[in-house]
């Protein structure tokens, strides 16, 4: 009996071991300027939702990085991430989508753990604003991986969500690791988009049952703000709240996970 009590010990310490709660936030940051507040910064307040609720992972969604308008809003040119990295003790990722006055404009990354990041331009057959992908793999300990993604789709064309979402399918189709992506999709559940990213993926907020819509902050019509899991792999989704604060147009999304 007490051979048999330390065993079943053994395995219940080392099922709980394997498993981690990892914390990640998406957030559609409207270039750092305050929505309904014209020509106020909101990098601070940004920088303190973050100190508050401390995630492992962070997507960002309209990301200035040196641009005129930054120096227009902060009265310096800012490289957004690089100041939101060092106002939270994080390190930084920018992933540029396109030049824009006299900088860059795209998507950013925030980690608790020094990465290696990869940016991807993704399609646009209609046209309209260039848009990217940004992955890092981020070492969940010594001997675990995962790859944590951020996007913005096309806000114009349906055409152009679809040939993106198709692209961010391929691109982590043959990827072994789980993959978590999240950010502003511009898409409903009820779209063409969202099936054929749902082919691949697990939308978080289904699996925990009470999706919430995040977009606009002021009187929140529809769910554009993501975060999807690549099926396949075993994520618990502990929880998935839509936080009240109106920093931006739109709210920020806040998720827990376990992956084991």
């Amino acid at each position: 009996m007490i051979k048999w009590g330390l065993t079943l010990l053994l395995f219940t310490f080392s099922t709980a071991h394997s498993q981690q709660t990892i914390k990640i936030l998406s957030y559609n940051i409207f270039h750092g300027e305050q929505a309904y507040k014209k020509g106020e910064p909101n990098i601070d307040s940004v920088a303190g939702l973050i100190n508050k609720y401390k995630p492992d992972l962070a997507a960002f969604q309209e990301v200035d990085s040196a641009t005129g308008r930054s120096e227009s809003i902060y009265k310096v040119h800012t490289d957004f991430i690089a100041e939101l990295a060092r106002k939270t003790g994080m390190h930084g990722f920018f992933g540029k989508a396109m030049d824009y006055d006299g900088g860059g404009y795209g998507e950013g990354l925030l980690t608790n753990k020094p990465a290696r990041a990869t940016v991807k331009i993704l399609p646009t057959p209609k046209g309209g604003e260039p848009r990217a992908l940004i992955y890092i793999d981020y070492p969940l300990s010594k001997k675990k991986k995962i790859v944590f993604a951020g996007t913005h789709l096309c806000h114009q064309f349906e055409e152009n969500r679809i040939a993106q979402v198709t692209e961010i399918n391929k691109t982590f189709e043959s990827v072994k690791l789980p993959v978590i992506l999240c950010g502003d999709l511009n898409f409903t559940p009820d779209k063409e988009p969202y099936r054929i990213l749902s082919t691949a993926w697990n939308d978080a907020a289904i699996l925990k049952g009470d999706p919430q819509l995040t977009f606009s902050v002021d009187n929140p019509k529809v769910r554009i703000d993501y975060a999807w899991l690549k099926k396949g792999h075993t994520f618990k989704v502990v929880d998935v709240q839509v936080l009240p604060y109106d920093y931006s147009d739109h709210k920020p999304v806040l998720i827990t996970l376990e992956i084991q």
